[in-house]
């Protein structure tokens, strides 16, 4: 695939990200940065949503991961949906109750600062690592089909981007993600549909034939439940995947940012219940994406890398034996998914770092919280990128394990943190708190590394969460008293 026609595809889509960006966040204020005023029609909100969870890392992730893991990603799936319906039920009615611009909020309300800033710091470790994780795999991506055939470096690459970022972000903050959030849900959703098809075409096949060749394929077993210390154990998977959704979906800031937008309690449900549902959807066509995308390579001699899979959808979509629309869309989908990511991950630390770490509208007037607001929103930009380098340095293997897996180690401590809150009404020694919130993690990565040796084979997956989360409650309760503020 030429570089001039990737450059083409990108420009044109960036004039129209940032044309969007720039109509939507007009006249956008402090509330209209933080919460988007919360004027966003609930649908408008739940096509946000649902390309707010579906990543460039989803797009390029969950197709390659048919060749090592089959379809037992879609048994997460099925327990993100019954997460996303006890965020609806259970957080939602409580934020708006509580008219918060950040969620961590609650817990100042429900303890002190110091609980609420060492939340507010576990989301911003957590959002700047898992943001620029995905932010690293859009430039991995394109270093080797843009970058590198016009002598350009890596940190060159990784700069541009972040400054674009940046740049349509700067000024709407969610008032401008809602829209753009709907921009890119159409193009991913479009561009999904449309390799499919074109894939379909290529091969010659019926729709028929297209769902025997899944249905037979051996790459297409969905449920695992014969060995308890495999990975991809049903169980396993299904219920880490409600607490993974709970905590990296219903107390993140980012994803929060999006249904708090929405005018009230009951409209912000109706959007995370029809979220959960075509997200759902969503990752079986990916998954049956892979299948056809891997046969398609079987067939035609394309030599797949070894070593990762996440570079199976890049490689065999821009390989000069696939049809030219296919890496069009490709790197629609990509820039699409990614660029709206890292631009909502970015004003979600903006806000959780200027409300609940400096003080916010509590601290600062109007003019001095706008003043204040840009100035981290810079800052942040310039962490992403750093970071960015920095993976760059270290190397890369499967980027959606490695996100599940941070967000295992780094929201398990606030899941534990809320469910102590909201379980019982003891108050802690929030001096202690930091302590706990590194403990846990510490502990847990100790356990992770020596699971299979401690417990007869075991492996330890994404229920690494529920540990986390557990040990947490746990140092709470022992820092906790009976009285409470």
């Amino acid at each position: 695939m030429k570089p001039s026609i990737i450059i083409i595809t990108i420009a044109v889509y960036v004039a129209l990200l940032v044309v969007v960006a720039r109509l939507a966040g007009r006249g956008a204020d402090n509330s209209g940065f933080f919460v988007g005023a919360r004027r966003s029609k609930w649908w408008m909100a739940m096509i946000a949503m649902v390309g707010g969870a579906m990543s460039g890392v989803t797009f390029v992730s969950v197709p390659g991961m048919v060749v090592s893991e089959g379809f037992s990603y879609m048994q997460m799936a099925l327990g993100f949906v019954v997460g996303y319906f006890i965020i609806g039920f259970v957080l939602v009615p409580l934020f708006y109750r509580m008219g918060l611009y950040s969620i961590y909020g609650y817990l100042e309300e429900r303890f002190d600062a110091g609980v609420c800033r060492t939340g507010a710091g576990l989301f911003f470790v957590s959002k700047l690592l898992g943001a620029s994780v995905r932010l690293f795999l859009i430039c991995a991506v394109l270093q080797p089909l843009l970058y590198d055939p016009l002598g350009v470096p890596f940190v060159v690459n990784c700069t541009a981007t972040v400054l674009l970022v940046w740049g349509y972000t700067f000024s709407g903050g969610v008032k401008s993600l809602i829209a753009t959030d709907v921009l890119r849900t159409g193009c991913l959703v479009g561009s999904i549909i449309g390799a499919m098809w074109v894939v379909t075409v290529a091969e010659d096949l019926s729709f028929g034939e297209m769902v025997r060749t899944v249905r037979d394929s051996e790459l297409s077993q969905m449920f695992f439940t014969d060995d308890v210390r495999d990975d991809r154990y049903f169980p396993k998977q299904f219920f880490a995947a409600i607490f993974l959704v709970i905590a990296m979906t219903g107390l993140d800031q980012e994803m929060m940012q999006r249904t708090l937008s929405c005018r009230n309690a009951r409209e912000s449900q109706k959007n995370m219940m029809s979220a959960s549902i075509i997200q759902a959807v969503i990752i079986f066509v990916l998954l049956v994406l892979g299948v056809l995308l891997y046969t398609f390579a079987e067939r035609r001699g394309i030599a797949l890398p070894a070593d990762s899979t996440d570079a199976m959808f890049p490689t065999v979509a821009t390989s000069s034996e696939m049809p030219l629309a296919v890496g069009i869309l490709f790197v629609l989908g990509l820039v699409a998914s990614t660029y709206s990511a890292a631009g909502s991950a970015m004003t979600a630390l903006t806000t959780s770092f200027t409300v609940d770490i400096l003080g916010g509208a509590k601290r600062y007037d109007e003019h001095t919280l706008t003043r204040v607001r840009k100035r981290v929103h810079i800052c942040m930009a310039v962490a992403m990128a750093a970071v960015v380098y920095a993976l760059h340095l270290l190397g890369n293997g499967s980027v959606i394990d490695a996100v599940y897996t941070l967000g295992s180690y780094t929201y398990g401590p606030i899941l534990g943190l809320f469910c102590f809150g909201l379980a019982t009404r003891r108050s802690v020694r929030s001096a202690g708190v930091p302590v706990v919130a590194m403990a846990a993690p510490l502990i847990c990565f100790i356990v992770q590394h020596h699971s299979e040796q401690w417990f007869d084979g075991y492996r330890m997956g994404y229920e690494l969460l529920l540990l986390n989360a557990l040990l947490t409650l746990l140092g709470m309760w022992l820092l906790s008293k009976p009285q409470c503020k």
